[in-house]
């Protein structure tokens, strides 16, 4: 199935009364980058754009929180928190973590050998950042280094 996250994100900001959010569109689409090995031999990271914290981190502010938060992958469910500014959309989250930060599917899938390796931690933002120039020049690089320090080779995106 396949989600309309625009369109569902903009009928969600118009519900909460937040001014239309203006989307960073590039020139053109980045160019198609096949894995550099097969899936069964790769490195996975996460970084969910849900506000997912670990119970004793400081929680996310609820607008324009540029932090990240690093969850080791064997946090119990019951160890998340969430923080974002739609709190009320995180109803499932709270109630099933691994619907937004999948920690135990991606053990059994590394278990399984379907994946060769997950990084020791998933990585969390505060998607409701409004800045974009705030996105790209802390959100961003923050991600990309801490990629690059859990020696990833593609990385699953969960956006909230």
């Amino acid at each position: 199935m396949t989600v309309a996250y625009m369109q569902a994100i903009r009928a969600r900001y118009a519900r909460l009364g937040y001014p239309a959010y203006r989307w960073y569109l590039a020139d053109s689409a980045p160019p198609w980058q096949p894995l550099p090995k097969p899936l069964a031999a790769s490195r996975i990271g996460v970084l969910s754009t849900a506000g997912a914290y670990v119970c004793g981190q400081i929680a996310y502010h609820y607008k324009d929180d540029t932090s990240l938060r690093a969850l080791p992958m064997a946090t119990a469910d019951d160890d998340l928190r969430f923080s974002h500014i739609t709190e009320n959309y995180l109803v499932d989250a709270k109630r099933d973590p691994q619907c937004i930060v999948p920690l135990q599917p991606l053990r059994a899938l590394v278990a399984s050998g379907v994946v060769g390796g997950v990084a020791a931690n998933a990585y969390s933002c505060m998607g409701g950042v409004y800045s974009q120039r705030r996105v790209r020049a802390e959100i961003a690089p923050a991600v990309l280094a801490a990629m690059q320090a859990e020696h990833v080779d593609a990385v699953l995106l969960i956006p909230m």
